[in-house]
């Protein structure tokens, strides 16, 4: 099964007749989340292959950016209230047609987040969601239903396919399977296929599951569009040197090491700035490390930027860090997209070697590779290209064929598109015919 990432994959060739009409539900924990852009430009691209596409959020995402492509989705995905009559009535339906799955799936729900407070709270809301999006997906003439993360949305995926036995799938990325996992061993057993974005994490479920759940797991790398994202122009060798950083101001970003980084740099007489491009609940200690390390003038942070402003950013800097960590709960990197949009670009990467990013990122071939919470490691990396051009064309050039071939949202949504649309257990043969994928 693992074949499906082979080094040189070739996509599934995809006749767009032959899914003419074809009808998806995509179920995800809010849209159109910023910090998910992969969600978006994989349904963008089914679109593209002639898929008709139902989305069905949790939640209505309320941050003030929005990418422009996203528009149109908005205003024709399928936003729910739970205090609504049409909630109340989705209970009474299913309730009426299909008392025994309908009252399993409670059963079910409460028994396996009962263990942690939040999770179960979450589920009582999710499951009431699930029944009015189970109606309306019988109604819309849904075939297939796919969730991304395994957490809560895996289980409206879970609760619908019980009510309707429409199959489902989700995606599983990183802390959805890495921290909290209620009842993931139910969702994966009742689950037409599972996809995980990297090797790491099929062998980290694979561990814990057994073959049975193993049988059941492809990987495809989530993607990027590599004509969007292209080789920049070479910086002027007189220009200043820029660090760029894209990413949620989380703990598991690790921005503070970054930071420290940074002061290990300008005490050692570097010029350069940092560009910090994300919000997230750890700014206010972001700004104070920053203001307490008198890095003001070097360090900015810029906030939430739409895709065409964090092109814009990586045409102009020299470097892309993502110094990531493993938290004190866990919580980790599955392999982050905004890596992958630096390399198609041809920029340098410097990363840590944790969860599944040395997939992407080869250690002195597609980028720098360094210990987690080592900021004295990622200032040497960042000398070390500061120093050497030429060592930065040649990463960012391998690593941008790297994301062609491995990487390439075309490609990958080709695959999951295949995966949508034909039986899992030929799926799963071809899988094991190595020949029929490679190049």
């Amino acid at each position: 099964m693992s074949n499906v990432v082979a080094p040189r994959l070739q996509a599934p060739q995809v006749s767009t007749s032959a899914v003419a009409g074809k009808k998806i539900a995509y179920l995800m924990s809010r849209f159109p989340k910023i910090s998910e852009t992969f969600i978006l430009y994989e349904i963008l691209e089914l679109q593209r292959l002639g898929m008709q596409v139902e989305i069905f959020p949790l939640l209505r995402e309320t941050a003030p950016v929005m990418h422009s492509e996203a528009r149109a989705l908005v205003e024709r995905a399928h936003y729910t209230n739970i205090l609504t009559k049409e909630v109340l009535q989705a209970q009474r339906y299913w309730l009426r047609r299909q008392p025994a799955a309908y009252l399993h799936a409670w059963v079910q729900a409460i028994r396996g987040n009962a263990s942690s407070p939040k999770s179960l709270s979450r589920a009582l809301v999710v499951v009431p969601q699930a029944a009015l999006f189970a109606q309306r997906m019988v109604e819309l003439g849904v075939s297939h239903l796919h969730a991304h993360w395994a957490t809560h949305p895996a289980l409206a995926a879970y609760v619908v396919g019980l009510l309707t036995g429409l199959p489902y799938s989700f995606t599983a990325h990183a802390d959805d399977i890495y921290v909290e996992r209620p009842m993931l061993d139910e969702k994966i057993r009742r689950a037409h296929f599972v996809v995980t974005i990297s090797e790491y994490n099929k062998r980290f479920l694979s561990e814990l599951y057994g073959e049975a759940a193993a049988s059941k797991i492809a990987v495809v790398h989530c993607g990027v569009d590599s004509s969007i994202f292209t080789p920049r122009a070479p910086a002027p060798s007189n220009s200043l040197f820029t660090i760029v950083c894209v990413a949620r101001l989380e703990q598991k970003k690790g921005h503070t090491y970054l930071v420290e980084a940074c002061a290990q740099l300008k005490a050692q007489g570097l010029s350069f700035r940092c560009m910090l491009v994300g919000d997230g609940e750890e700014r206010p200690q972001i700004e104070s490390q920053i203001k307490r390390l008198g890095l003001e003038d070097t360090v900015i942070l810029l906030g939430q930027q739409p895709r065409s402003r964090v092109a814009e950013l990586l045409a102009e800097a020299d470097v892309m860090v993502l110094p990531s960590v493993t938290t004190a709960k866990g919580r980790q990197e599955g392999i982050p997209v905004a890596l992958m949009e630096a390399l198609a670009t041809e920029l340098p990467v410097v990363a840590s070697a944790i969860s599944g990013i040395p997939e992407l990122v080869e250690d002195g071939h597609t980028g720098l590779l360094v210990p987690e919470r080592d900021p004295t490691a990622l200032a040497t990396a960042l000398a070390r290209l500061h120093s050497n051009p030429e060592l930065g064309r040649r990463l960012g050039a391998a690593g941008r064929i790297k994301v062609q071939r491995e990487f390439d949202l075309q490609r990958n949504t080709a695959t999951l598109h295949h995966m949508f649309t034909h039986d899992w257990g030929n799926i799963h043969h071809s899988l094991a015919q190595p020949a029929r994928y490679l190049a």
